[in-house]
């Protein structure tokens, strides 16, 4: 088992547990985080979740390149054949991306440690970011030969300034967390041992909001993004009609006229 996945409450959080390689993310590993963020997704207790690293070395210090290297299959089969047998870079990259999975819940990266490469590229689609005051971020692929493959520069562009960005991405180096935190690449810092609690507390605010609410938010800031002003407002209109006589804006409404907490449902 390389990633854990619990529960709190209606909180996930999925751990990856690999410490003996820094928590890098074999295609074996890829696949168990695929599969349980598609529970989260599926389950409609579930609100919100949560990703980190085991122990305090690393959230995950890249790809497992041990276990990446050999292929049974060639690129281009990789590419245009999505089958079992092509788990090779190709495969590797599409397991990677976690955007076809369509989880429009909130994921949480909670960062502890280093956060290198396929680990950064993996922290960049969560939602949130916030990092313990020893955690490390970095796309060192230049220094190895490669580039970060998984639209890793593409999303640390739209996360920091493009300067600060292309200098990450061209030297190979690495930021603290004070320095992340600076650029906005993490919204917080904390002590190492708050981290797990400042992440389920941020999680537990977002899961009392209204989930499907929480969910358009979600999906709009994904869908919009290329998309003009005048486009942008009227998929934003359409969103807020399909809403409106949801049970949750009333009673979200209704508990505000009462001065009380809502009670959502998701419905």
């Amino acid at each position: 088992m390389n990633i854990r996945f619990e529960t709190h409450g209606a909180i996930a959080v999925l751990t990856i547990d690999r410490q003996q390689a820094l928590n890098a993310l074999s295609v074996e590993a890829l696949r168990e985080l695929r599969t349980h963020l598609a529970e989260v997704r599926d389950r409609s207790e579930l609100r919100a979740a949560i990703i980190t690293g085991a122990g305090g070395r690393a959230f995950c210090a890249g790809a497992d390149l041990k276990g990446t290297q050999s292929s049974p299959a060639s690129y281009a089969e990789a590419v245009f054949r999505s089958t079992e047998r092509s788990a090779d870079l190709g495969l590797y990259i599409r397991l990677m991306d976690l955007t076809d999975l369509c989880v429009w819940k909130p994921v949480i990266a909670a960062v502890n440690g280093h956060c290198l490469g396929a680990g950064l590229e993996i922290a960049l689609q969560c939602d949130l970011r916030i990092a313990s005051s020893s955690a490390s971020f970095g796309l060192p692929e230049a220094k190895v030969g490669s580039i970060p493959a998984v639209s890793g520069l593409h999303r640390l562009l739209k996360a920091v300034p493009s300067a600060h960005a292309m200098q990450m991405a061209l030297t190979g180096e690495r930021i603290v967390a004070a320095e992340a935190h600076r650029i906005g690449l993490v919204t917080e810092v904390v002590e190492p041992r708050a981290l797990m609690d400042r992440a389920l507390a941020l999680a537990q605010t977002v899961a009392a909001n209204a989930p499907l609410a929480v969910q358009a938010i979600k999906k709009l800031s994904r869908q919009t993004q290329h998309l003009s002003e005048t486009d942008a407002q009227q998929l934003t209109e359409l969103y807020w009609g399909v809403l409106r006589d949801t049970e949750d804006r009333l009673e979200g409404r209704k508990a505000f006229a009462e001065k009380r907490s809502p009670a959502y449902t998701g419905r």
